[in-house]
């Protein structure tokens, strides 16, 4: 018995698989209906038959709808969820984790301390932060080290707040971070899952930008990198950054300073010159060298962060909740680190201030955006130098621009506390809304009224709740 349906079914075209509308479903439906019924029955969706009928049309249509997006899992553009894990594994690629805040701290102490791997340290907010690379104390006093936070996620470490040792250690003083901490992010998404597997597809590739790139995104921790090159015979600037000639720089946030510059040793072209701020000695493999071995320094960029600003005005209404500005600020700083499924921001990157309007609008009817702009000191409205005591800024001489009120104060050193606006005053004599001791420094004053900001391949953008300003029209 042969069976036969006035219900249209799938096409494959060019583009591949695609479904009838609903309407021609449901007609196709209620013809089957009333040819087994012997024709003449109402077909208003009111009557029961009527009904009957839009209930299979809606089944079919659901079912098409699902073998639809099931045919398109095939494609790494759209595929998600399994479908995208079992495309990474193709490429020995799994999906990375959740990833911790990661900061860079100042230890002090005696000269010849040692200050190990898992180490602790504790922020104001209570969160643990461990030592991912030790090191020992030299002769100034002091080392840097970086610590990653104990709890994954988006989590926030605003400059200065990782203040306290929490396992004690003969010898060591005093930790703090200057600078905000680079935010850690949660389980990788679509959209950064399907950036890092086409990075990666350069991983069997050697003596090639994307090559590096991509093994040093591989590196565990390693939260973002940034690998360009100069192949002239002569310096060049790019990216805000001045690149000897013959050379290659890499950028990298995150991971331990000897597996990130095994990982360039593994990848760049023999014989290249580097750039960085950072050196660290790779000795050859014993398996393809007799003692001694060689060795080799590898030198790459610890970029320092970029703080960016967010100027928020929402419309005054009777639906806006008391804890608006915080729920805001939390908004935006998931979606900084691409909580929300979208791109997070990254080193030499642009960012755009519409980019976070949808996660502020999301968060109901009453966040209505009049205004919402961005900014960081690489747009000053004022470059001068300064100093401050308690809450008084002193401004000594003025290089560029106009110092005003309403500017959020920042320096390269990192030494001005986050969210350091002035309040007030004129001329040569300022106040500042976080009390503070900073001596004499280039400073800048920067404004959040761009739509845009470049961060340059030396610079990690960093987001602190301190400058996102909230304020209802």
């Amino acid at each position: 018995m042969s069976i036969t349906t006035n219900v249209p079914p799938l096409t494959f075209t060019a583009t591949g698989f695609v479904a009838p509308s609903q309407a021609a479903i449901l007609a196709g439906v209620q013809q089957d209906i009333n040819a087994a019924f012997g024709g003449g029955l109402n077909q208003s969706l009111s009557t029961p038959q009527g009904q009957l009928a839009s209930s299979i049309a809606a089944i079919i249509s659901n079912a098409y709808d699902s073998f639809i997006n099931l045919s398109n899992q095939v494609n790494p553009d759209f595929a998600s969820g399994r479908y995208q894990d079992a495309i990474g594994e193709i490429y020995f690629l799994p999906r990375n984790p959740s990833e911790p805040t990661t900061v860079s701290c100042v230890c002090t102490g005696g000269q010849g301390v040692t200050i190990p791997a898992g180490a602790l340290a504790k922020a104001t907010d209570g969160n643990i932060y461990t030592c991912t690379d030790g090191g020992t104390i030299g002769n100034t006093g002091s080392i840097t080290l970086t610590f990653a936070c104990n709890a994954l996620g988006p989590i926030a470490c605003p400059a200065t707040t990782l203040n306290k040792i929490y396992q004690s250690i003969t010898g060591w003083d005093t930790i703090n971070n200057p600078d905000d901490g680079v935010i850690g992010a949660n389980v990788e998404s679509r959209q950064q899952y399907e950036q890092r597997r086409r990075a990666s597809v350069a991983l069997n590739a050697n003596n090639i930008n994307e090559a590096v790139l991509g093994t040093v995104l591989n590196v565990a921790n390693v939260l973002d990198a940034y690998v360009i090159d100069n192949p002239l015979g002569t310096t060049q600037t790019i990216g805000g950054v001045t690149l000897a000639a013959h050379s290659i720089y890499i950028a990298a946030v995150g991971g331990t300073d000897a597996d990130v510059a095994k990982a360039i040793w593994n990848k760049k072209s023999p014989g290249c010159d580097m750039n960085g701020n950072t050196t660290v000695v790779v000795t050859g493999d014993a398996a393809l060298y007799s003692p001694p071995l060689p060795t080799w320094n590898i030198t790459f960029e610890r970029p320092p962060g970029l703080p960016i600003l967010f100027s928020v005005i929402i419309l005054n209404n009777s639906q806006v909740p008391a804890d608006a500005v915080s729920q805001v600020q939390n908004a935006i700083i998931n979606a900084f680190a691409g909580g929300d499924g979208g791109q997070r921001a990254t080193i030499g990157s642009t960012i755009f201030s519409l980019r976070y309007a949808p996660p502020v609008i999301a968060l109901g009817t009453w966040a209505q955006i009049v205004s919402l702009q961005v900014g960081s000191s690489n747009n000053p409205s004022a470059s001068f130098t300064g100093s401050i005591a308690g809450n008084t800024l002193t401004v000594s001489a003025t290089a560029s621009g106009a110092v005003a009120i309403g500017q959020t104060i920042s320096d390269a050193g990192g030494v001005v506390l986050p969210g350091t606006v002035i309040t007030a005053g004129s001329g040569t004599s300022w106040t500042v809304s976080v009390s503070q001791t900073v001596g004499s420094e280039a400073m800048f004053g920067s404004l959040a009224n761009r739509n845009d900001v470049v961060v340059n391949v030396n610079q990690v953008p960093t987001i602190n709740a301190a400058n996102i300003s909230v304020t209802l029209q």
